[in-house]
């Protein structure tokens, strides 16, 4: 079994998988929009949650 490091926790932390629905809803909850919405912001802006996040933003 591999253990992730801290490092390794924070950086998947500061990525949206857009294919994980779960990682997708939760972002979607959380700024409020929908799960395309997020899919959609993931896909141009690329899968940094604070470039997402400012995607979302932008709409």
């Amino acid at each position: 079994m591999t253990q992730t490091t801290a490092r390794g926790r924070a950086q998947d932390r500061a990525r949206v998988a857009g294919a994980q629905d779960h990682e997708v809803k939760y972002e979607a909850t959380k700024e409020g929009v929908s799960k395309d919405a997020v899919k959609k912001a993931v896909k141009s802006a690329g899968n940094s949650r604070k470039k997402v996040e400012a995607e979302i933003g932008r709409r």
